[in-house]
């Protein structure tokens, strides 16, 4: 699918994630690639995790207070809106979204929690309680490789469905906009 022409009435491309979530995004992911190469638990490991973890918590505040594509509220689906989203997905007949989809909503919901869930297991291991406790250091490195294959699903369904709705949604991610085309969906119509 081509881009459609910007007439008179309609630009090229919208702005879409504002600064706040694209130097987010980037930097958690930045963050757990660093921390994944970087496994020993020292202390630059450790001060990643942390600033993750502060990263994470910062972008919970901007999804009530940000900007409109940055609120929770524009962008996670009910269930009835996931459910109606899949099933047109399993079809090849799914929708294209202006800001997330309802399954790039939920898979956005669980890397979030899956980051809060490895910096706390981090944390616990340098404290005095669970310091050396071998299952807590297993689970810690558990979540990483889970954390890791959720990170490979997501680059491939944004690949995926950037090619699907010829779109570069890499792209978007740096410059925050994405194609103005009358065929998408937004948010605040999705219900």
């Amino acid at each position: 699918m081509t881009p459609l022409p910007a007439t008179a009435h309609e630009p090229a491309s919208v702005a879409v994630w504002d600064r706040f979530v694209r130097l987010c995004h980037w930097s958690l992911a930045t963050g757990f690639g660093a921390n994944w190469l970087n496994e020993g638990g020292d202390p630059p490991h450790r001060w990643i995790g942390y600033t993750a973890v502060a990263l994470v918590l910062c972008r919970v505040v901007w999804g009530v207070i940000g900007s409109r594509h940055a609120r929770f509220s524009d962008w996670v689906p009910s269930p009835a809106r996931l459910r109606r989203y899949l099933g047109l997905l399993l079809r090849g007949r799914e929708p294209r979204y202006l800001g997330h989809n309802p399954a790039a909503a939920v898979m956005m919901l669980a890397l979030l929690a899956m980051l809060l869930a490895l910096g706390v297991t981090g944390w616990l291991t340098t404290t005095d309680r669970f310091f050396g406790e071998e299952w807590l250091e297993d689970l810690h490195r558990l979540l990483a490789s889970i954390m890791l294959g959720m990170v490979a699903l997501h680059v491939a369904a944004a690949l995926f469905e950037s090619w699907k709705h010829g779109e570069n949604l890499i792209l978007a991610m740096f410059t925050g906009r994405k194609r103005a085309a009358g065929d998408c969906i937004d948010a605040d119509t999705a219900d």
